[in-house]
């Protein structure tokens, strides 16, 4: 059962092949038995996702379950869930329960859905590798001693071991397109205010997007219906009715117009990668699809740019952790001083305590204008860059990222080559447009992930466009060795 797609688990349940308790208790067996090798899981709700079920099979058996009534999901411990701890990957937030749910996890409970747990991730979201977490670093299930990617690495390695057909994630500069990619799995991040951010905690308020990890691209347009909603508590999230993003799936891509930036496929792209996201390409050629040279000029400038803007957000976001209202608080401070400072100091890991230096220096008197309000600057030529490729194009595809996953460790002592790892990425959530990641192929015996840019709420056609790539090839069926 666990080898089932979303889609598959949905048909299942409604033709009482299996019930809702039967799926996810073998799952939850599954996790137990396999998780130890991979970390992917911080908290396993297994009483709670057990009486969910149940109560999803009674909605079953009533026929007017919704569409994802009895699925088994997980959820990135980035969103608030009541009565479970929601840790964001941190020591600060280890004894951190929340008392309500976020809107992403309120929709799936509305949805029938069952949650297995929480996965794990980079500390507060910062991190292109899953080794940043306070809970150790997460394994990829196609080689254990490489990383699966971040920070969304524990959502993206749990679907790739197949111990859960779905998950949600984050993305604020490629973190769930990026582990995607490194997983062999499917990932999709929305346009940004798509999916409400209430009750996901914060790293940066203007880039932050959630969003699902499926095996498919149709299980991705399942997910997406459920998370995608208006939200009165978020005033970021944009007053669109919830659709169904599978509607339009088989339609023929015949005609489409794919924009390839050459800018993607220069120097610092693994040849292999290069070369796999090139038959990719041809293979859309072959569906009928039309291959357009496009420029995207300022993208040498999105990580320099991401790396003053996303870390001066942090900065401010993660003033709230104090030691005083909620969180790790350190022991027997002797002033307040003392103890917002060791507080902070004892709870941050050392890439969170960079990047709030990094964005408080760029807020700071006399240098503002210099550097946090020149990178919005550049922010604005890059969003450019898009409006104009898209007066000419339908999507846009290249590489994910410009290697396949590398070994744990290797890049922890520069940060500057982990920063790298999201080149491809970073643009697409400086410019606010939704994008993906499916699986094209290997390169040294590792996923590659192809990336496809929508323009801005052309989720429906991103994922049609992938789903009928996954119709006419087999690598997202592919399973890591760990999961067989």
């Amino acid at each position: 059962m666990h080898q089932l797609t979303i889609a598959e688990i949905i048909r299942g349940l409604r033709d009482k092949q299996f019930s809702s308790v039967e799926i996810t208790s073998h799952l939850l067996e599954r996790i137990q038995e396999l998780d130890n090798q991979f970390n992917s899981f911080i908290t396993v709700t297994g009483d709670q996702a057990i009486k969910e079920a149940a109560a999803a099979d009674a909605r079953l058996a009533q026929g007017d379950a919704p569409a994802l009534c009895g699925v088994p999901i997980a959820h990135k411990d980035i969103f608030c869930t009541s009565g479970v701890r929601t840790s964001c990957g941190s020591k600060m937030l280890d004894n951190f329960v929340p008392p309500y749910d976020a809107t992403v996890v309120d929709n799936f409970q509305q949805a029938g859905a069952v949650s297995l747990g929480k996965t794990n991730m980079d500390e507060f979201a910062m991190g292109s590798s899953n080794e940043s977490s306070f809970y150790g670093a997460v394994k990829n299930p196609w080689n254990v001693e490489r990383i699966p990617g971040g920070s969304s690495g524990g959502s993206a390695a749990a679907v790739a071991a197949l111990l859960v057909p779905g998950t949600t994630a984050t993305d604020t500069g490629g973190s769930i397109r990026q582990p995607a990619a490194m997983t062999g799995t499917t990932g999709l991040k929305p346009t940004y205010g798509r999916v409400s951010r209430w009750g996901m905690i914060a790293f940066a308020s203007s880039l932050d997007q959630g969003g699902p990890i499926t095996r498919t691209a149709e299980d991705a347009a399942l997910m997406l219906s459920v998370m995608a909603s208006p939200d009165k508590k978020d005033s970021t999230c944009l007053d669109r009715p919830t659709q169904d993003y599978t509607a339009n799936l088989n339609d023929s891509i015949k005609g489409l117009k794919i924009g390839v930036p050459s800018e993607y496929f220069g120097e610092g792209l693994d040849s292999e990668v290069g070369a796999r996201v090139q038959e990719a390409l041809k293979d859309y050629e072959k569906l009928g699809a039309e291959l357009v040279e496009i420029s995207l000029p300022h993208s040498k400038l999105a990580v320099p740019a991401y790396y003053v803007i996303a870390p001066a957000e942090a900065s401010a976001n993660l003033s709230r952790f104090d030691g005083v209202r909620y969180g790790y608080r350190c022991e027997n401070p002797a002033d307040l001083r003392d103890l917002y400072m060791r507080s902070r100091g004892e709870g941050f890991g050392e890439e969170v305590k960079r990047r709030i230096l990094v964005g408080s220096y760029a807020l700071s008197a006399g240098y503002y204008d210099a550097y946090y309000n020149k990178a919005q600057q550049v922010r604005r030529l890059i969003k450019q860059d898009f409006v104009d490729a898209f007066d000419k194009v339908d999507v846009i595809m290249g590489p994910t990222a410009p290697n396949p996953a590398f070994k744990l460790g290797e890049k922890n002592a520069d940060p500057v080559a982990m920063y790298l790892e999201d080149i491809y990425t970073i643009a697409t959530n400086l410019a606010g447009l939704p994008g993906m990641s499916i699986p094209c192929g290997f390169a040294h015996g590792l996923p590659v992930g192809l990336q496809i840019i929508g323009n801005y709420l052309d989720e429906a056609r991103m994922l049609n466009v992938a789903h009928q790539f996954q119709q006419a090839s087999d690598w997202h069926q592919k399973t890591a060795p760990a999961a067989e």
